[in-house]
């Protein structure tokens, strides 16, 4: 006896194009820097740009996190768009 109900086989999200991946990743960079301006927690703190790459980082370098997280975010959604 056949069964009336459609075949359905799960396929995997495959991504052919290595430059959609970079700009995805870059995308969540981005937003993961914007919450690091607003939010404290061991994930952001460690992502932080001014935690990176300046020696002496306060938080009056905080607001640096969120500059660099909308135009990393804003390059990554504007590349996907192009």
């Amino acid at each position: 006896m056949r069964s009336s109900l459609p075949n359905f086989v799960p396929k995997a999200f495959v991504v052919k194009n290595l430059d959609t991946i970079v700009n995805v990743i870059g995308i969540a960079y981005g937003l993961l820097l914007v919450v690091a301006f607003f939010v404290r927690s061991k994930l952001t703190e460690s992502m932080r740009v001014d935690a990176l790459f300046i020696k002496q980082a306060t938080e009056q370098t905080r607001p640096l996190n969120l500059v660099v997280g909308l135009l990393v975010a804003g390059y990554g959604i504007y590349s996907l768009a192009g």
